[in-house]
């Protein structure tokens, strides 16, 4: 039997990055592909982002790209995938747009990076945090959550967007199915911010391209029908 929640849209702001998603390992990783990395141990992390970013200018756009693209995707990408999309990568929104959306994230955090490098010539990637409140008529509804909660959480948003768009078109299989292994690759980050006997508060970082348009909205009932 299907359960049905209220969705609050608590907070829903536009993001142009990650908080933390480069660490000082990853600067000095990026340096090293560039045989750049002798006498950087005193440098803090601004100063070490400073010279990673201005070394990384020093380069060709695309070579700069390769640089940062083999750095995050070292297993999923090949060195010639990785030199193609490094020469589409100023033109292109990988991060909506690669095939495998499990790689949207890092796709992101790399457009970051690079239009910082680059003064803007590459795409301004847009994100989007949300915080929403999950109002369940009984308490035992909420459970449901737990069983995938990531993919959970897509088929509740969903229900708050266009059955024509984009998400229902692609996705309708694993939005009224069992299995949803694309769903880390949708929903980024999950934080649980407080759980009650009737309702659940959670933060997400996702992609603007899917739940944007939710900044518009208050709240909305949504169904989930419980998983086998």
């Amino acid at each position: 039997m299907s359960a049905t929640f209220t969705i609050e849209i608590n907070t829903c702001q536009k993001i142009l990055s990650i908080a933390n998603a480069w660490t000082r390992s990853d600067y000095h990783a990026l340096m090293a592909l560039m045989e750049l990395d002798d006498g950087l141990e005193e440098l803090t992390e601004t100063d070490l982002k400073d010279m990673c970013l201005m070394s990384l200018n020093d380069l060709d756009s695309s070579a700069a790209a390769n640089i940062v693209l083999t750095h995050l995707f070292p297993d999923e990408l090949s060195e010639g995938k990785i030199d193609q999309l490094s020469h589409e990568m100023a033109d292109d929104r990988l991060w909506e747009e690669y095939s495998d959306c499990l790689l949207h994230e890092r796709f992101f955090s790399a457009y970051e990076l690079l239009r910082s490098a680059f003064n803007g010539l590459f795409a301004q990637p847009t994100g989007v945090a949300l915080t929403i409140t999950v109002h369940a008529k009984h308490a035992d509804e909420l459970a449901l959550l737990n069983e995938d909660l990531s993919a959970n959480l897509i088929r509740l948003l969903a229900c708050g967007l266009d059955d024509n768009g984009l998400m229902h078109r692609l996705y309708e299989d694993q939005l009224n199915g069992d299995d949803f292994p694309q769903a880390p690759g949708i929903l980024w980050q999950i934080e649980t911010l407080a759980s009650g006997q009737l309702e659940r508060q959670f933060k997400m970082i996702s992609s603007s391209f899917w739940f944007g348009v939710l900044e518009n909205y208050q709240s909305f009932d949504a169904t989930l029908i419980p998983q086998h």
